[in-house]
């Protein structure tokens, strides 16, 4: 067990923000990015989280820097093992990952077939009585019973140091009443100081798997019902300061043309909980360019034109000059993955998501200069190893 203080990395950016993504049991992907980021001595000063992505960020935010990734660890080796019953031997687990082809695909199948009958310690059970059983309430009202997951955050998460701030963390949820996307955030707005475990729940309550989960009075369902990613939501912030990004999705936008229905299914998922992380960060890139140009023409106003000038008081609001440096890492799916990788828990496909973020993290910072702040031409950069077929590649938006 580490328990020296971690000494962190200095890198020139106001903000140094984790921006995770929501997707079930590749969240491990996540944890393994994180320990990449900590082995690295590069911690996050703000982390920002949806679904699966918040329940890593409780992690993370709720324990001292030393302790963050054996808090992970514990998590989700609770996690992958069966709430009933015990894990897969051993032996099965060693043939099927050195077997692979249809024996591996046949063995997460298994897996994933057990998640749905039995649950997954610490997380959650299936109902003895379903759904639509008689005069249910609403907040009863799924296949799954998460009250498992509160106590497995009471216990390796302390909210006092979440809500004492000395990380930003935000998580996000919908409102089921008004379809209104609601921000949890420990520093600012009506939830500073006051997040616990059913503020991250809340985020990853997606129905109608898992049931609504109730706060002050209203009922809150998964975040990635609206957007499954919080990175819009942090460059949005204000003030715009200078942001570094580690923006962690576990769905890719980019795949092969499906070969059958369940290929297709597949696919579709893909698509719809990715939520376009490339175009959203095209999008950011343009807005950036337009502020900085906004300044620029701004600076060639003599002053006394601008004194009293409505128009050029709501401009100079807008304009800014900041730098952004957004540094993606998107799961790749394997050979052996899936419809059913979103919550195929079983231990060896932890290790081996957790093994592959570690990996891509890696890669990641072997290039040093992607650090960097963005040159004065450019508003943003952007950073993907996997980019242009795996080789690795930048893409600098020009002001």
């Amino acid at each position: 067990m580490t328990t020296e203080p971690i000494a962190l990395r200095k890198l020139p950016y106001d903000h140094v923000a984790l921006v995770l993504q929501g997707g079930g049991a590749l969240g491990s992907y996540q944890a393994g990015v994180f320990e990449g980021l900590a082995e690295a001595a590069i911690l996050p000063s703000w982390v920002a989280g949806i679904s699966i992505g918040a329940i890593n960020s409780a992690l993370i935010a709720g324990n001292a820097p030393e302790r963050r990734v054996e808090r992970l660890r514990e998590f989700w080796q609770t996690v992958c093992t069966p709430a009933f019953g015990a894990p897969s031997a051993e032996w099965l687990q060693t043939t099927a990952e050195q077997v692979g082809g249809p024996l591996r695909l046949a063995f997460n199948a298994m897996e994933a077939s057990r998640a749905m009958l039995e649950g997954q310690h610490g997380f959650f059970v299936p109902r003895l009585t379903p759904p639509w059983w008689p005069h249910r309430p609403f907040g009863e009202m799924s296949w799954y019973d998460v009250s498992p997951l509160k106590s497995t955050l009471e216990r390796l998460v302390d909210f006092d140091r979440i809500n004492a701030g000395e990380m930003r963390v935000t998580v996000s949820a919908v409102n089921v009443r008004t379809g209104n996307f609601e921000r949890f955030d420990n520093t600012r707005g009506a939830w500073k100081g006051r997040l616990r475990a059913e503020h991250f729940m809340a985020s990853g309550a997606l129905p109608p798997g898992f049931p609504a989960v109730e706060i002050d009075g209203e009922s809150y369902w998964d975040g990635g019902l609206v957007s499954n990613t919080p990175l819009a939501e942090v460059l949005a912030e204000t003030p715009r300061l200078d942001t570094l990004a580690f923006q962690v999705d576990l769905w890719s936008a980019q795949g092969p043309l499906p070969a059958n229905l369940y290929d297709i299914e597949e696919r579709q998922k893909d698509i719809r909980f990715s939520s376009r992380t490339r175009a959203v960060t095209d999008m950011l890139a343009r807005e950036q360019k337009l502020r900085s140009l906004l300044r620029g023409v701004l600076a060639k106003v003599p002053p006394e034109a601008r004194e009293g000038c409505e128009w050029c008081e709501e401009a100079a609001a807008e304009a800014c000059d900041r730098k952004l440096n957004i540094v993606q890492l998107i799961y790749r799916d394997k050979e052996w993955d899936g419809l059913s990788k979103d919550y195929e828990f079983g231990p060896l496909t932890m290790r081996e998501h957790w093994a592959s973020g570690l990996d891509d993290v890696r890669r990641t910072l072997a290039h040093a200069d992607w650090l960097n702040p963005p040159t004065p031409k450019a508003a943003v950069v952007t950073h993907d190893v996997h980019r242009d077929n795996g080789a690795g590649a930048s893409r600098r938006h020009r002001r």
